[in-house]
């Protein structure tokens, strides 16, 4: 059957599913760039075993993804020193380490527990804006007593 009158629904909806796409690759070269610093930051030469490990994805995944990061210019690959951060790879990894550390400060001030703080922020952490970022970073500077005190109510 023909449809009538165009692709008036089906180009807002390639457009939406197009956007979902890249945000799903950037938090996934997010994700890796931090994996990559962190390992890297332990002294060890990274290698794509200790990524699909850490990340608990397969070998055949963490190679796919490292493809796109090499295309992308977020690593560089050595045979001696493993997987580096190219100075964009590192940027990223330090922007997304610092953004899942105030997540997990914010959500642990809030009362979570540190495990459950940790792995929600690990989807927090590439869904926030700046401002909602900017407003938990201010929120953490208060002192506890001031962040934890009910507002009170004024009398008519």
């Amino acid at each position: 059957m023909k449809r009538q009158g165009g692709n008036s629904q089906g180009t807002g909806s390639a457009t939406r599913f197009k956007r979902i796409r890249q945000d799903h690759a950037r938090e996934a070269a997010e994700d890796y760039a931090e994996m990559i610093l962190d390992l890297g930051e332990e002294g060890r030469t990274v290698r794509p075993s200790d990524l699909a490990l850490r990340l608990g994805v397969t070998h055949v995944t963490v190679i796919r993804a490292l493809d796109r990061l090499l295309r992308d210019g977020i690593i560089t690959r050595d045979a001696d020193q493993g997987i580096l951060l190219s100075p964009t790879g590192q940027g990223m990894g330090e922007v997304s380490r610092e953004r899942h550390r105030i997540i997990v400060s914010f959500l642990e001030r809030l009362g979570v527990p540190r495990e459950i703080a940790t792995i929600d922020a690990e989807g927090i952490e590439h869904h926030v804006s700046e401002i909602v970022l900017q407003k938990m970073e201010a929120f953490l500077r208060e002192p506890v007593a001031a962040a934890t005190r009910k507002p009170t109510r004024q009398k008519d």
